[in-house]
């Protein structure tokens, strides 16, 4: 099984909550799982694992972060074609456009995106929400 990286940013600590059950799962499932904010990973690190699961929550008008993860992920965005890359975040506002925008980008780079889109959560994740996250790390790293 391939080592996953988890890597995400969180203001707010909803999508952090989400890469962590991410990571339990994929854990569970019997991944090699690193886990860490975007600040403590350059992407050539990142690269040194097989799969990536990017985390982000929706911003300003519905755009990734822009002063560490949109940079960091432009920086893998050319170097994706052919990875297997999963995506989440959460958001409070909007409808996921950023979701939509940030999985094509990453479609368009050549990317496998997991199940064709990503996890997304509307505000702070509960029970059920924290669950679909450990789902979503566990069939990530099985599929």
């Amino acid at each position: 099984m391939n080592k996953l990286a988890v890597i995400y940013w969180s203001m707010t600590g909803n999508t952090q909550a989400m890469a962590q059950a991410i990571a339990q799962g994929a854990e569970d499932a019997g991944a090699e799982v690193t886990l860490t904010t975007v600040s403590d990973i350059t992407p050539d690190q990142a690269l040194e694992h097989g799969l990536l699961a990017l985390g982000c929550p929706s911003m300003g008008v519905e755009v990734l972060e822009e002063e560490e993860f949109e940079p960091f992920f432009a920086a893998l965005e050319g170097r994706l074609s052919g990875r297997r890359v999963a995506l989440f975040g959460s958001y409070g506002w909007g409808d996921g456009q950023w979701m939509r925008d940030w999985v094509a980008r990453a479609e368009t780079a050549g990317a496998d995106v997991y199940q064709g889109q990503g996890l997304m959560v509307h505000e702070t994740p509960g029970d059920a929400e924290l669950e679909a996250c450990r789902q979503f790390g566990a069939g990530f790293v099985k599929d």
